[in-house]
């Protein structure tokens, strides 16, 4: 479909008005927060590669993945083993779907 003809001094590049619809990564209400965050929690889930690899095997051992097992470290301050079974279903059970 043609669109309407432009005044003479456009230069036809896109709008510089923002698309009211868009929402950034950040949100709406500045974006130094938001890397701040990014960076922190970059931060949290680095670890030496010795406690890095002993941390993916024991996720690994109890069916979780390296980052559900770093998170629920962070949030509770615990070590899950396979005695904590009905704590692991429920992380399971949070899982996105993927088809």
């Amino acid at each position: 479909m043609p669109t309407a003809p432009h005044a003479s001094n456009h230069n036809n590049g896109p709008p510089l008005d923002d698309d009211p619809t868009h929402v950034p990564p950040w949100g709406r209400n500045g974006i130094g927060r938001y890397f701040e965050w990014a960076a922190a929690s970059r931060r949290a889930f680095e670890a030496p590669f010795d406690i890095a690899r002993l941390r993916a095997r024991r996720a690994a051992m109890i069916g979780l993945t390296y980052d559900e097992y770093v998170l629920e470290i962070l949030e509770r301050g615990r070590y899950l083993s396979a005695a904590d079974a009905t704590r692991i279903a429920e992380i399971v059970a949070r899982r996105p779907v993927r088809y």
